[in-house]
């Protein structure tokens, strides 16, 4: 997602501090060979190869045109390419069809921008180009002569001058934390700098903004984990920089790689990869285990909510679930409609997912994403649980009146209520969530109640306003594309087989018709939306009080996991 358009003061700022920047002396080497810290995905790299460049939710296709060349169909592309992403993913590939593209591209945008020309120089983008450019230094420079290894010098020595003078103006949470990291990595790591960094202030600095971003729980506003997960990364790179420089790390700094790490742990599926909800995706494969690791914090108890979520796990299983209220603010143009919703993964596998955010596919996309009806929860009347305004802001966000952690001797679970629909239907909807200590069987439980004689009147209006039926309702179960499904015609159970071999069965015990319809997996990195299933139980309200009750059980196991419990 693009970053917020400075006013015309700053963007003023901005290019007078470029222009200075881009006259400052080079730097003369680097003080110790620096490690690559980010890591790409070879998938993307291989699609920049092929000429397909997907940024910022916009495809284009131009295979042979010069990278610098392209026109980028809106801000959000231009900002991509800017700020230098892609060159994780080409130095992930590693061949040298992909170095010698990527050397291209970097000293293409050196002769073009690299002296405080262009549209990148923006704290946040710089910050973010210069953390790859460091990161990635051995691999651009392999082969190089010394007047392009002057010229890729000169660049960093510009860039970091002008982080010097502007980090400050980048907006506050994540952009300002980029631009301090990267910041603080140029300064640790280049040799010769005219003006050496005042390094000490920086980190000083990067920790207040460490301990204003990350609440006392280790969770963020925006609610958005892949967003946390990103923060995390960036400042364990920076302690990490100080530490190989023997220099202090703040003590603030510390204290939040302290309070993110558990929630971080509490975040993350079975298989690694972060629940996707209000704007974030699993994570950046291999991210989320570097950053952990690196971070040296060790795993820690966490509370019974973490940053609104509730996690459940028995055996090899986990269940993540939306247990708060919407963010709001600044956040409510990202925010999603997906109170109450969870997902679920058995070992490695996926097989309960939310489809995700969509922004990587287009505005379009994003707002589908964002729906309830995108996500493993329940719809009523068609309706999303929050509802979107104007500019696709949540202008109606469900609040959640009750998140209660349930402890039974069979397993344990969460009880859940939002009065998403309360005002339009007079309708409160609970859920209900049990998973079992093998982690072999999830038991739901979803409840619509009209609770007061006022609820009960909107309910009686929102009834004539439909058929003798009721007013519908649909659960939503959307299912990995890794999972093929049928509908067992026996007893209308939807058999569901994972790739794994492990099979799990889902079964409603209230009624209510289940069928399978198509969806989508929106994974960043990816060409184009996954085709998949989602099985939809569907019913109706027809009174005061309607209850649907499911079971999603494992019926079979795969071999490794037969093994792994016999050897118990």
């Amino acid at each position: 997602m693009a970053e917020g358009v400075p006013s015309i003061t700053v963007r003023l700022g901005h290019r007078m501090a470029a222009w200075r920047a881009g006259r400052a002396r080079a730097v003369t080497g680097f003080v110790s060979p620096p490690e690559p810290r980010t890591i790409g995905h070879v998938g993307r790299g291989r699609q920049l190869l092929a000429g397909n460049f997907r940024f910022g939710g916009q495809l284009v296709t131009a295979p042979g045109t010069a990278f610098w060349e392209i026109a980028a169909p809106d801000l959000a592309f231009q900002q991509a390419m800017q700020g230098f992403g892609w060159l994780d993913d080409l130095a992930a590939v590693g061949d040298s069809m992909a170095r010698i593209r990527a050397q291209g591209w970097v000293w293409d945008w050196i002769a073009a921008y690299g002296r405080g020309k262009g549209p990148g120089w923006l704290p946040e983008l710089t910050g973010r180009r210069l953390t790859r450019l460091i990161n990635h230094s051995a691999f651009l420079l392999q082969g190089q002569d010394p007047v392009a290894v002057e010229a890729f010098l000169g660049t960093l020595s510009a860039q970091t001058a002008f982080l010097q003078s502007r980090w400050a103006k980048a907006p506050a949470g994540l952009p300002r934390i980029e631009a301090l990291t990267g910041l603080l990595q140029a300064g640790l790591s280049l040799s010769g700098l005219p003006e050496p960094a005042d390094m000490q202030k920086a980190a000083q600095t990067l920790g207040q903004q460490a301990a204003e971003v990350i609440d006392a729980q280790g969770g963020l506003a925006s609610r958005n984990p892949e967003e946390l997960l990103e923060i995390f990364a960036l400042l364990t790179w920076a302690a990490q920089a100080l530490t190989d420089a023997e220099q202090a790390v703040d003590a603030a700094h510390l204290a939040a790689l302290q309070r993110i790490a558990p929630t971080l742990r509490a975040l993350r599926h079975a298989d690694g990869g972060l629940a996707r909800f209000h704007g974030g995706d699993r994570g950046a494969e291999g991210w989320l285990d570097a950053a952990l690791a690196a971070s040296g914090v060790k795993p820690a108890p966490v509370g019974k909510l973490v940053m609104g979520y509730a996690r459940l796990q028995g055996g090899r299983t986990t269940v993540i679930a939306d247990a708060a209220t919407p963010p709001g603010g600044a956040h409510r143009n990202v925010a999603h409609a997906s109170t109450l919703g969870f997902e679920l993964t058995s070992a490695r596998r996926p097989l309960i997912i939310s489809t995700g955010s969509g922004a990587a596919f287009g505005g379009d996309w994003h707002k589908v994403g964002r729906a309830t009806a995108s996500h493993s929860a329940l719809v009523l009347d068609g309706m999303s649980s929050s509802r979107f305004g104007a500019g696709e802001v949540l202008s109606h966000r469900a609040q959640v009146t009750l998140a209660r952690p349930l402890h039974y001797a069979q397993g344990n679970g969460i009880h859940m209520a939002q009065d998403g629909w309360a005002r339009s239907h007079g309708l409160m909807h609970s859920r209900e969530l049990v998973l079992s200590s093998d982690g072999r069987s999830l038991s739901g439980q979803d409840e619509l109640t009209a609770l007061t004689p006022a609820d009960r009147k909107r309910l009686d209006a929102a009834l004539i306003r439909h058929d003798a039926k009721g007013i519908p309702f649909a659960l939503h179960f959307h299912l990995h594309p890794d999972v093929a499904a049928v509908i067992e015609p026996a007893d209308g159970s939807v058999v569901m087989q994972l790739r794994s071999g492990e099979i799990w069965l889902l079964r409603c015990d209230s009624g209510q018709v289940a069928r399978l319809a198509p969806s989508a997996l929106l994974e960043p990195g990816q060409n184009a939306p996954q085709p998949c299933l989602q099985i939809v139980l569907e019913g109706f309200v027809r009174g005061t009080e309607t209850r649907i009750v499911w079971t999603l059980a494992k019926s079979q196991d795969t071999p490794q996991a037969i093994r792994d419990t016999e050897s118990d």
